[in-house]
């Protein structure tokens, strides 16, 4: 059965994606296939000269209220769902003179393009509800044995060479496949239409989060195994991921990237493209080990490891820049996993190739945009807004206020410190981080690794500054940055003892601002 293959001798073209349906038609047509067609899809191919047969004329019915019925009709229905192998079916179709149909190429109402326009409304949304063609779809994808279904035309090139192989045949294998992804194409459609009309409120505004969720991911690649060797795992993707996120990875060297490769990759990525001037972000364990901006990214890349070079061994590499020549030796000079870049020099590529089991990977470069972070619980899925700090929110809440190099690099510290498990402290001075204390449970303890972390650097913290992700809960965690030599202090505020943290400030002559907002990574 797997072997067997089906003459294409009718079609029935109905699309509302025109890309390459003309040329697709028209090489039906040179292999003698009768073809069925509706409306605008008809204009065009009979306007280019490729004979067709309006639905309405091959059913003796035709197309009304607006097109809402074309296709809903037994002599469609039946030349598709018919079982070829069945005498009764094929009795029925002779009695009944409906012709089979061995292949269908259908792509649905722009329902997801017609939603995203800012001022949608019900109505235009409810018309953009295709009915006739997802039953198409559905039927031919049942009866796959003997009819094939094409829903993206990115499939029409390699149905060609095949048709052409068969002398106009498609094989089962390719049927199969089609049909799949013919069910994942209207399982996706009716998920957006849920999603969407879910999202409505009493007024028919619109929700940020439905009462249903659909979502939808293809599976990239499987992994050799998970965050550990016992475990299974694969990575998923979106079906159009937004632009600058690591979906889009092109790998140009390498072993294959592993589960732990991805999540670091994908930190280390986050954090670079929150800044707009070069930057170098090293990450292990989901965590940046170091971060620095520079006019370089050579100078970048010495900066943030020269914060943690113990913790930067086996690490991600991020930059937010073209990798050159010069960057490369430095870093080939280090044992790394990942190194990604939005593009990596010939001269890059050339000092990298002596390291073939060091992953190149180029990520084309975006801004952040607003987008949901989801996290996945117990029989349940967490979703929330992305978070985004609004600078105008500073508030000098001290005696002293920092002075504009002080600013400058309390702003650098409290964005690193939002890719920082919490509870996250970051010390920082020049534009570069100079400790990192990370994921404990207490604050102050977060506090005495960031500086002890800069001392095993032999990086000096006087004059240095410090951000904290949420607020400080008692004056211990000022008193320790504090006596570590910092001068400048960057938080949320919120603390019922916030007077007493401010208090202690003054007394040490240490500048504080106050964001407002917190920063929690879990």
């Amino acid at each position: 059965m797997k072997n067997h293959l089906i003459a294409i001798r009718r079609a029935l073209i109905s699309v509302s994606d025109k890309t390459g349906v003309f040329e697709f038609a028209k090489f039906l047509a040179g292999r003698n296939v009768k073809i069925l067609s509706t409306g605008g899809t008809a204009k065009l191919l009979a306007g280019n000269g490729i004979k067709v047969v309006e639905i309405g004329d091959y059913t003796g019915f035709p197309e009304m209220m607006d097109g809402r019925v074309k296709t809903l009709h037994p002599r469609v229905h039946g030349g598709i769902l018919a079982r070829r192998d069945l005498a009764h079916h094929l009795d029925a179709m002779k009695k009944h003179d409906i012709p089979a149909i061995d292949l269908v190429v259908v792509n649905l109402y722009p329902f997801a393009a017609t939603i995203a326009k800012p001022d949608v409304t019900l109505e235009d949304a409810i018309e953009n509800i295709d009915i006739g063609g997802p039953a198409m779809v559905r039927a031919s994808a049942k009866n796959y044995p003997f009819v094939a279904i094409v829903t993206d035309s990115g499939d029409y090139e390699n149905l060609m060479e095949e048709m052409n192989a068969h002398d106009g045949a498609l094989c089962h294998n390719t049927r199969f496949a089609l049909a799949k992804k013919a069910f994942t194409h209207t399982a996706e459609y009716d998920g957006m239409i849920s999603t969407y009309l879910s999202s409505l409120d009493q007024n028919n505004n619109r929700r940020v989060f439905p009462d249903k969720l659909h979502l939808s991911f293809t599976k990239a690649q499987d992994m050799r195994y998970g965050e550990n060797p016992h475990q299974d795992a694969a990575f998923y993707v979106e079906k159009h991921p937004a632009a600058g996120t690591l979906a889009h990875y092109k790998q140009l060297q390498g072993k294959e990237l592993s589960y732990n490769n991805i999540a670091d990759a994908d930190a280390a990525w986050q954090c670079c493209r929150a800044f707009d001037v070069p930057t170098c972000v090293i990450v292990k364990h989901a965590n940046p080990c170091g971060v620095a901006i520079a006019e370089t990214t050579l100078t970048a890349y010495l900066r943030a490891l020269e914060t943690d070079p113990t913790s930067a061994f086996g690490g991600i590499i991020a930059f937010n820049r073209e990798v050159d020549g010069a960057t490369a030796e430095a870093v080939s000079k280090q044992f790394v996993e990942v190194v990604l870049a939005p593009s990596i020099s010939a001269a890059a590529r050339k000092v990298f190739a002596a390291k073939q089991n060091v992953r190149l990977l180029e990520i084309p470069f975006a801004p952040a945009i607003k987008d949901v972070d989801m996290k996945r619980v117990g029989g349940g899925l967490l979703v929330q807004s992305s978070d985004d700090f609004d600078v105008a929110q500073l508030k000098v809440v001290t005696r002293r206020k920092p002075t504009t190099e002080e600013m400058n690099d309390l702003l650098f510290a409290f964005r690193v410190a939002k890719f920082v498990k919490s509870n996250a402290i970051v010390f920082c001075h020049y534009g570069m981080t100079l400790g990192v204390g990370a994921g404990q449970m207490s604050r102050v303890d977060s506090t005495k690794i960031a500086a002890i972390k800069a001392l095993n650097a032999g990086l000096s913290l006087k004059g240095s500054v410090a951000a904290s992700d949420a607020f400080f809960p008692f004056r211990d965690g000022l008193d320790v940055i504090a006596d570590s030599g910092a001068t400048a202090v960057i938080q949320p505020g919120g603390s019922m003892r916030d007077e007493e943290v401010i208090a202690a400030a003054d007394e040490r002559n240490v500048a504080m601002l106050m964001t407002g907002m917190r920063h929690f990574r879990h």
